[in-house]
């Protein structure tokens, strides 16, 4: 065990479970920047310990009732395959996969910043639109789980695109599939959106994990040190993540990305 990977599993598998993103986008810039891993096994042994974290903080958010379950059929159909390819498309590269991945993570990662500055404007929106309604109507009521129409092509093209990037730099399974959920469907809670995103992500995540294993670099020794930490970590994030908002976490996540982004892209 490597303490120091350890304790980074822990924050990821914390953020993870806390706001359903940062998984990838953390853990895999960190094993680039501070443990200088070479990018193309620090995206392969990340998105096998998130496939083993992810179940963890699924199964809370099952038990709890957060997860809805009929955007699952649409949002896999895509991921699955569009995970797979996305590993198929990075192995194309041969040997000027790393250089070009370190440029696609920074890319990814500079998205997934915007994405949270974005889901926060929405989620304002929301909540001034349901301060209107309670006031109107004269009432609080309490909290109802809202009917939810399914979108299916729109939510299968969320589901393809959110694969390819997940299988080519495994960022995107909680981070730019939330907030394309969260602008197709604006009535979902936070907590909903998730949950949801954590159960699509699992099966999504094991078809780029095993094209990596197939075809990428995982190593054992970091994928066992990152899981020590990160599976207590997403544990008890998920816990916190279904009970309480994530105001103080994204202002954080927010600038720890836009910094790695531009710090892989060589802008700082």
């Amino acid at each position: 065990m490597q303490l120091d990977l350890t304790l980074a599993g822990l924050l990821g598998g914390f953020v993870v479970g806390l706001t359903g993103m940062g998984g990838g986008a953390l853990m895999t810039p960190m094993l680039v920047l501070l443990f200088h891993i070479d990018p193309l096994a620090a995206v392969s042994s990340d998105l096998v310990v998130s496939l083993l974290m992810k179940p963890v903080g699924a199964a809370v958010h099952m038990r709890r009732g957060t997860v809805r379950t009929q955007l699952l059929r649409w949002l896999m159909t895509g991921s699955i395959p569009g995970a797979f390819c996305g590993v198929i498309v990075l192995r194309m590269l041969g040997d000027d996969a790393g250089q070009r991945l370190k440029i696609w993570l920074g890319l990814a990662l500079l998205l997934a910043a915007g994405c949270i500055v974005l889901k926060a404007r929405l989620q304002q929106r929301q909540a001034v639109a349901e301060r209107v309604r309670v006031g109107a109507g004269g009432l609080v009521e309490a909290p109802v789980r809202r009917p939810l129409v399914v979108r299916p092509l729109p939510t299968l093209a969320i589901g393809v695109l959110g694969g390819l990037v997940v299988g080519m730099t495994s960022v995107g399974s909680g981070s730019l599939i939330i907030v394309a959920l969260m602008l197709l469907y604006p009535g979902l809670t936070s907590a909903e959106l998730v949950g949801t995103d954590l159960v699509q992500a699992i099966p999504l995540v094991a078809s780029a994990a095993l094209g990596h294993l197939l075809f990428g670099d995982v190593r054992l020794d970091i994928t066992g040190s990152l899981l020590i930490g990160g599976l207590p970590g997403i544990w008890l994030g998920a816990h916190i993540s279904s009970r309480a908002p994530d105001r103080i976490v994204k202002p954080v996540l927010f600038v720890v990305l836009a910094v790695t982004g531009l710090k892989l892209l060589g802008v700082l």
